[in-house]
């Protein structure tokens, strides 16, 4: 089905990143409504995450009733729509007027089985953008805004897991995969999981109250609120590349990194012969797979050293090294120092 292509909205890419404002306080005495449109096999704990700040944040203690924030699950149908694990979600209302709402967020789901936005979404965010309602992506709800053309002239952030995906499969977008989500002016974008609390609690901060928002937070046994530019607690790949056999390969690559399969292996998971996948590496990335994997592995201790506070042995067992010590040696090749000298540096 032809989607409907929508024209980004004026200035550049490096326009302040600051959410459109929502209406003022209303007579119900909610002061942040939230419409969310869920896709297909859509992530369920991106979901939950997302609605469990509005909902503490909307009354006092954990009592729930949606007084201070608002929000409503949205459906052209109304059938039920079954997330990434089986579990059905019964939606509340009709698209209706967007202009009701003070953000629509699109949750996406897994990469295979999600489809594409239907006329009547792709229409009901079109009406939403009019009404100057921000749009917000929420896991691969990014891959759907861009797909129906809202993303065009926006930096969007994804998850390192779906960064490959992403390159693959759209062109004109430089996403971001190391940051935990993205405000552009009237889109927001994030990575899933946590992120999407922490995106949740965002808003509320913006809107409700930064008390509000740290409360939801610590009731969720989540730390305080992080900043967009928090990095992703994952692996960025830094090799631009758009064959698909290597992007696939790289994908197997970061799925097994304390575990690092042999090239062979990674050929033959990726449907080829270890000469073809070679080939193919040293023509997109003038790299061996062999060079590539350790790159990879090397640039994930590099962020667990500098971001979180294991051992640098624990750190070399998670990466796929024997031992400290041939992490150290590795690390020193690459990084010009070793882990312990770049942590106490840092």
């Amino acid at each position: 089905m032809e989607t409907r292509r929508v024209p980004a909205r004026s200035g550049t890419i490096n326009a302040p990143r600051q959410a459109v404002k929502g209406p003022p306080l209303r007579s119900d005495g909610a002061r942040l409504r939230v419409g969310f449109v869920l896709a297909r096999k859509f992530t369920l704990c991106a979901f939950a995450n997302f609605v469990d700040v509005l909902r503490l944040a909307a009354d006092e203690g954990d009592r729930s009733r949606p007084i201070l924030c608002n929000w409503s699950v949205l459906s052209a149908t109304m059938d039920p729509v079954t997330s990434s694990c089986g579990v059905p979600v019964q939606p509340k209302e009709r698209l209706g007027d967007p202009a009701r709402f003070d953000y629509i967020v699109v949750v996406g789901g897994l990469m295979d089985e999600m489809s594409i936005l239907g006329p009547a979404y792709v229409q009901f965010l079109a009406d939403a953008d009019a009404a100057g309602v921000p749009l917000v992506g929420v896991c691969s709800g990014a891959f759907l805004l861009h797909q129906a053309g809202f993303l065009d002239g926006y930096r969007c952030c994804v998850s390192w897991f779906h960064n490959a995906d992403f390159l693959a499969q759209f062109e004109g977008l430089d996403p971001v995969a190391d940051q935990i989500f993205v405000v552009d002016r009237n889109r927001l974008t994030c990575s899933g999981g946590a992120s999407s609390a922490h995106l949740a609690a965002y808003l509320v901060d913006k809107h409700v109250g930064r008390a509000q928002a740290s409360k939801s937070l610590h009731i969720m046994i989540i730390d305080d609120a992080h900043a967009a530019e928090k990095p992703q607690p994952g692996v960025t790949l830094d090799f631009r590349t758009r064959d698909p056999i290597v992007l696939r390969a790289l994908l197997v690559m970061q799925q097994h990194l304390d575990t690092p399969p042999t090239v062979a292996e990674i050929a033959r998971r990726a449907g080829l012969s270890k000469r073809r996948l070679e080939r193919h590496f040293r023509a997109a990335l003038d790299l061996s797979p062999q060079a590539a994997f350790l790159e990879i592995r090397l640039s994930h201790a590099h962020h667990l050293v500098t971001h979180s506070d294991k051992s640098v042995l624990q750190i070399a067992l998670d990466c796929g090294f024997c031992d400290s010590s041939h992490l150290g040696r590795a690390f020193r090749r690459r990084f010009a120092l070793t882990p312990l000298a770049l942590r106490k540096g840092a």
